[in-house]
């Protein structure tokens, strides 16, 4: 683990670089921010000693590198999306069907993910078993049950499979 002094210096000597490096692969200042503490906090725990400044600056650069690539191939980067596009994927919604789609969000979550990941995302039962960590049978129930709430709360017969 590195001393108090010796992650000061390096963040006074590296950090307009690194800072520079993760907003190049990344393209966004919050992004940026996150990786940049991620690299330090790596840094400071990192135990082995450097050789000299350039192999010290080369671990920085390999680090931060890394984990630019980490947090682009990150599950919760690739399977979320802005706000600002959201409310233009809301504004997509046919009137008609945005009823239906607040229904569906409103359920408790155990409904909601089966019932969204196979009407809104076209995932069949068994993959949602294996995205959800349940048996395909308990898919179905948690299909069916939806489905039951669905109907009550939209009256009638709205939701088939």
């Amino acid at each position: 683990m590195q001393s108090e002094q010796q992650v000061n210096n390096a963040v006074e000597k590296y950090a307009d670089m690194i800072k520079r490096i993760c907003f190049y692969h990344l393209k966004n200042q919050a992004d940026t921010e996150d990786v940049f503490q991620n690299v330090f906090l790596r840094y400071m725990l990192h135990d082995e000693p450097f050789f000299d400044g350039e192999h010290e600056k080369a671990w920085l650069i390999r680090v931060a590198i890394n984990a630019c690539k980490d947090h682009l191939k990150s599950f919760f980067r690739r399977n979320t999306i802005p706000l600002e596009q959201l409310n233009e994927i809301v504004a997509t919604v046919p009137e008609d069907h945005r009823d239906v789609l607040e229904a569906v969000l409103s359920l408790p979550s155990k409904y909601k993910d089966a019932i969204y990941l196979y009407y809104y995302e076209g995932y069949t039962a068994p993959e949602i078993g294996n995205l959800l960590g349940k048996k395909e049978n308990t898919v179905y129930s948690l299909l069916s049950r939806g489905r039951a709430i669905l109907k009550e709360r939209l009256g009638g017969d709205g939701i088939d499979k």
